[in-house]
């Protein structure tokens, strides 16, 4: 088995993490056929996904996204490309919720 695991600091505050995140567990559903379950709490909220041969979660605070995966025997191969398309897939998101809130701000 390989395990990834990603953090990302971030100044969102809890509520666009929140955001982030559903838009985050929307395209793993959708492009990776991943199953997502998202449960929030007061201070830090957890998306939990799972398909065959890989299953983690992603916490959410005000400040930090911490992504942890376990990839099967026959995605450990990909372990490289996967972690690479995951952080490509957050970082965008990330971005871009960032500019939405400047321009935001700036109104």
């Amino acid at each position: 088995m390989a395990d990834i695991h990603i953090e990302r600091q971030h100044s969102l505050g809890l509520a666009q993490a929140r955001k982030t995140a559903f838009q985050w567990a929307e395209q793993v559903e959708e492009k990776f056929d991943m199953s997502c379950t998202y449960e929030e709490g007061a201070t830090c909220d957890e998306v939990s996904f799972t398909r065959s041969g890989v299953s983690g979660t992603l916490k959410v605070t005000k400040d930090l996204f911490e992504l942890d995966a376990k990839l099967g025997f026959l995605l450990g191969a990909f372990k490289d490309k996967i972690e690479g398309e995951i952080v490509k897939n957050l970082d965008t998101l990330l971005a871009q919720t960032k500019a939405v809130k400047k321009k935001t701000a700036a109104k």
